[in-house]
This record gives C-alpha cells, structure tokens and sequence, in this order.
C-alpha cells in the first residue's frame, strides 16, 4: 500500500489520525512503533527524527506528514472522501476552533496528570495535577454548554473535531471523571463511542489498556446505545 501509518495505539494523537482514515475508508499499512524498543525507535527517528506519533508516509508522492491535524489534512487534500474540514467557512474556522480545542484544553491538562503518574515516588507535581484537573473541569464546563443540542462537535457533520474529540475525551475522563451537571457531553461522548470509525479504532486499542498508568481505564463503550453512525 503506499500509505503507511506509524502510530502507537495506546497514543491518543494517533486515535485521531486512526479515526479519519477508517472514517474516510482509506487503505494504510499500520506500523506499529515501539520507541521501547531501540531498533523500532531506530527507525522511526530515520523517518521522523522529532519521534513523534502519528507520522503518516506517503510512498506514491513522496511524503512524509506529521501532526495529527496535518495527517487529516493531507487525506482530506490529496485522497477520496469527504473532507472532514467543511469548505463552509464558518463551519471550517468552527472546526478548527474545536480541534484546537480538544488538543490544547483537554489533551494537554489530560498528558501533564498521565505524565505525573510516571514520575518516581515523592517527586510528583501535586499542585501541577490540581491545576490541570481544574482546566480540564473548566474545558467540560464550557463544551457542555456550546455543545447544546448538536449532534457533533460543528453541528450535524462529522468532522476533525470529532475525531480530536474521541480521545481527548476518553482520556480526560479517565483522570478527571465527567462530572454528573454535563449531561451534553455525556450525551456526545456516547455518540463518538457507537460511531463505526472510533468503535474500531478504540476495539484495536483495547488490549493495550491495561498499560495505561492509572487506576481508572478509558471507556470505550458507550453507556446508552445510540442510534447515530
């Protein structure tokens, strides 16, 4: 094939370039990289030496792509589907508004609590994971009420804030548990659960759950069945 994903399925990055591409149907190659591992890691600083996932190769042009958003981007320019960034213009600044979103007010809060889990015993960042549980309840708080009635992050499309969403969400709720007033993002979190594309990618994640360093796992089920897809 001449798409290649280089990924890890535990990284919550690539859950969202993993999302797209079963979204949009298109056919990859999966490479699993082990950065454990130093001739996995090997080679995937010789692809990408920042040795960040996802890193998507396009043997066919040449390419090599990093960065989530930019990895959607690129399917969306160059491979069939629907794009999921609307030509709208205010459904795409919407879209990218909520990407943003999911990636720097819930993913990042999400990272620094996982990140304190690894640090050795008596070296945490208590004050630091308070901080960051606090931004990931004001980050609720504010999709709870934008979200209102919508079906999907932008409405009633599908789009990249969707997939940003899925393991933003996922996360954060596994660190700092969805409080019981924010009813529509339960609701919509139920919704991305039964949704094909993330029921898959979170199916081929599971086995590698238990590695997850806290207590309290991702939910990959949603709690009420749904009728979207």
């Amino acid at each position: 094939m001449t798409l290649h994903l280089y990924f890890h399925p535990l990284s919550s990055y690539c859950h969202k370039a993993l999302i797209a591409l079963y979204e949009r149907d298109v056919a990859f190659t999966p490479e699993l990289v082990d950065l454990g591992d130093a001739a996995s890691r090997a080679r995937f600083v010789a692809l990408w030496p920042l040795a960040k996932m996802p890193v998507l190769r396009d043997e066919a042009r040449g390419c090599t792509i990093a960065e989530s958003t930019v990895v959607i981007d690129y399917l969306d320019a160059f491979y069939p589907g629907a794009p999921l960034t609307p030509s709208e213009p205010d459904a795409a600044w919407r879209t990218r508004l909520w990407d943003r979103f999911f990636d720097n007010y819930l993913q990042t809060p999400m990272q620094k609590i996982v990140g304190d889990g690894f640090r050795p015993e008596g070296c945490g960042d208590t004050f630091g994971v308070a901080q960051a549980i606090a931004d990931i309840g004001r980050a609720y708080d504010i999709l709870d009420r934008e979200l209102g009635a919508n079906t999907w992050a932008v409405g009633e499309t599908f789009t990249l804030a969707d997939c940003a969403a899925v393991p933003a969400l996922i996360y954060a709720d596994a660190v700092a548990p969805l409080p019981a007033h924010a009813r529509n993002v339960a609701s919509y979190l139920d919704r991305l659960l039964a949704r094909p594309s993330v029921a898959r990618t979170l199916r081929e994640a599971e086995p590698y759950f238990p590695s997850f360093p806290l207590d309290r796992k991702p939910r990959i089920q949603p709690r009420r069945a749904s009728s979207v897809s």
